[in-house]
């Protein structure tokens, strides 16, 4: 029986310049091809990982150097193969020695899968009952603000000086840009806005 296709993903993050160990482990696996892509694990866009999907053909199968190179958690990871599988191509991780075109390979990877969805339900129980406890001693749930008094009237006064910018203000007061966005729309309902940025 021919062996099928083997296809290389590899990762780096911006901290992480350079990709030749996976590259080699890759190219010693017999990967015929090998996409790099320079981005962190959390970052939606791929390019590569993206041009990658596209041109897999059933019969092909996927290669990483090691698990985290492709998924973006294990929930997202478990999701790839899947739909991977569902297409008819195989995945290999070298670091893990799990491969999907095994008996071996599937049964590891459908242990994660269950580990996941036990981590999820335990998550959800704990979040259940934090906020269950919380309301049984009259606190409503939620995250705690990170605006306090003294930011948000400091805010107030950097963006009314007309001097800088919602990022900056973020910047400055260790807070997103939303959060400023926020600031700063409640106070213009109470005033007429006088400039925008």
């Amino acid at each position: 029986m021919p062996s099928s296709p083997l296809i290389g993903y590899a990762r780096i993050s911006t901290t992480d310049q350079d990709p030749a160990l996976q590259l080699d482990a890759l190219t010693k696996a017999g990967c015929i091809k090998v996409f790099t892509d320079t981005a962190s694990g959390a970052k939606e866009s791929r390019p590569e990982l993206d041009r990658m999907l596209e041109q897999l053909r059933p019969g092909d199968t996927l290669v990483v150097w090691r698990l985290d190179r492709l998924g973006r958690s294990l929930k997202h990871l478990l999701t790839l193969v899947e739909e991977l599988e569902a297409r008819g191509v195989g995945f290999r991780s070298l670091t893990e020695a799990i491969d999907t075109t095994t008996a071996g390979g599937r049964l590891v990877l459908s242990v994660f899968g269950a580990m996941a969805e036990f981590e999820r339900s335990l998550i959800r129980e704990r979040t259940k009952a934090g906020l269950e406890a919380a309301r049984s001693r009259g606190r409503k749930g939620g995250r705690p603000t990170v605006m306090t008094e003294a930011k948000t009237k400091m805010a107030r006064e950097l963006w009314s000086s007309g001097n800088y910018t919602a990022q900056a203000i973020a910047d400055e007061l260790g807070v997103s840009r939303r959060t400023i966005c926020r600031v700063v729309e409640q106070e213009q309902r109470s005033l007429p806005a006088t400039h925008a940025r």
